[in-house]
């Protein structure tokens, strides 16, 4: 270093040893880029796939019932809305720690546990499963409780109870996908979500427009769709080409399940928290004056949102895997430069999304709707839609970190307090008490979102890699979030049924 420096002070042949050292360190720097970008795109382009082709499941279903009658249609959307809904976040949830062991126990090489890990997720997600059979069976009477059309939560219910099936289908496919995930085996997810995707199109068109079966043959189509795909992912398990990661059933999968649980209920405060936020904000602006307008120009534009978002999904896995990987190898630096790759690649898509969006302000409410007012309306929400766009590019690379660092109950914390704490009340006022309407819960929503981004970003930039949070903090952030989702639970279903009751009752008038 100090011959080095020695040069560098004897004029033109020190500036060459610096320029030389300068151009090793870029051309490193960018070799490490392209190598990393590979081993992104390599998980990333699959879960794409994935989340977009599992995604269209319920637009498929909803497309064929639609051709049958409003109430049928009126009856799936609550079942995927209200019951589905409330029960997707927290499936996903509870399968989502698999996601953080498989990602470090294979960066540290000991893929032997895997196998395990999967069966004690299934165990959870399957005691899960049971537990929420009751939000199924007696959807009617939930529904009717509060207050929904006694006609069309009738046939809700007999839908939702034919929908059992797929609830169960549920508590195996998360962790599977997790699993696979970890050995980034992702290809085969993508082209058996693309295949089930096909299969069920197909399916639901023969039983609801050809055979006539209505709803009933939807939730079969449904229900088949779902169980193939299930089992052509548990084949390719037990087929034999994973034979470390995979050795057969055994009965560790039962030891060690209360701190599997713990981190199964932290993922699944994180991510109900995130998932029902966009729902609150929707059922909020039912409540304004002219509900009927400002709730389909919303749907509007968190519909589009989600299209997105599927692309930002698909970073959101890379990370996790990766940053586990890493971490589990003990390699803290490599995970902070595959969380850099990651964002910044997931931020320059979310940039060209958002100049389409935000170049087409009064052109892309036309592909949705023809009503004059709920496109104006629309239209006025365009560059918060936009900005919305890029943020949401960047928040679920973040949430992946999380997962894959093991920090969801962090993440849990932070959604809390950014949302629920700050985002809703201030829309809330924005909406009613200052009268900006649609606009200002939309701009309040998009505060309590620019308030978590900031918040993980800081978490993320100085949280010490070689250190755990101390186990006390743990167990209180566990219960602040257990309980939390307890509360939102309800409060969400309550909500829900009010604004549609208020909707209903608005259309009549």
């Amino acid at each position: 270093m100090e011959l080095e420096k020695a040069v560098a002070g004897s004029g033109e042949n020190g500036r060459k040893v610096n320029n030389s050292g300068r151009v090793r360190k870029w051309r490193k720097f960018g070799h490490n880029w392209r190598e990393e970008s590979k081993a992104v795109w390599h998980i990333a382009g699959p879960a794409i796939i994935t989340a977009v082709s599992q995604f269209s499941f319920g637009f498929v279903t909803s497309a064929f019932v639609g051709q049958i009658g409003h109430v049928e249609l009126a009856a799936v959307s609550e079942v995927q809305n209200v019951i589905e809904g409330f029960v997707y976040g927290i499936m996903l949830g509870m399968g989502s720690a698999l996601e953080t062991l498989c990602g470090q126990a294979v960066g540290a090489s000991e893929v032997n546990m895997l196998g395990i890990y999967l069966q004690r997720s299934w165990i959870i997600t399957g005691f899960t499963a049971i537990l929420l059979t009751p939000v199924y069976i007696f959807a009617s009477p939930i529904l009717k409780l509060f207050h929904q059309d006694k006609h069309i939560s009738h046939v809700a219910g007999k839908y939702a109870i034919w929908a059992i099936p797929q609830l169960f289908a549920y508590a195996f496919n998360f962790p599977m996908q997790k699993f696979l995930q970890s050995q980034t085996k992702v290809w085969v997810i993508a082209l058996v979500s693309l295949a089930t995707l096909a299969l069920h199109s197909l399916l639901t068109w023969a039983l609801v427009m050809k055979l006539g079966h209505g709803l009933l043959g939807a939730a079969i189509a449904g229900n088949v769709s779902w169980w193939v795909l299930i089992l052509a992912q548990a084949a390719y398990i037990v087929s034999g080409r994973f034979p470390e990661s995979w050795t057969g059933f055994s009965f560790m999968a039962f030891k060690s399940l209360f701190n599997f649980v713990k981190l199964s209920l932290a993922s699944a405060a994180m991510l109900c928290l995130e998932l029902w936020y966009f729902t609150a904000v929707i059922l909020m602006v039912g409540g304004l004056s002219n509900a009927a307008v400002a709730v389909d120009a919303v749907s509007i534009c968190v519909n589009l949102q989600l299209w997105a978002l599927m692309v930002a999904l698909g970073f959101n896995a890379s990370v996790s895997v990766r940053v586990s990987n890493e971490l589990g190898a003990g390699r803290p630096d490599a995970a902070k430069f595959s969380i850099t790759v990651n964002t910044v690649t997931s931020a320059i898509l979310g940039t060209v999304f958002t100049v389409i969006v935000a170049s087409t302000v009064h052109q892309f409410p036309r592909m949705f709707t023809k009503n004059e007012e709920v496109m104006k309306t629309t239209s006025k929400l365009g560059y918060l839609l936009a900005a919305t766009i890029f943020l949401n590019s960047v928040q679920p690379v973040f949430h992946g970190v999380a997962v894959g660092a093991g920090w969801q109950h962090i993440v849990a914390g932070v959604n809390l307090v950014s949302y629920y704490v700050v985002g809703l009340p201030i829309g809330a006022l924005l909406g009613y008490k200052f009268h900006l309407g649609v606009k200002g819960i939309w701009s309040a929503m998009l505060g309590g979102s620019v308030l978590q981004t900031i918040i993980l970003y800081f978490i993320i930039a100085r949280k010490n890699w070689h250190k755990e949070v101390t186990e006390g903090d743990v167990h209180i952030l566990y219960i602040l979030v257990f309980l939390t989702r307890v509360f939102d639970a309800g409060l969400y279903i309550f909500n829900v049924s009010f604004t549609k009751h208020r909707l209903f009752k608005l259309r009549k008038e």
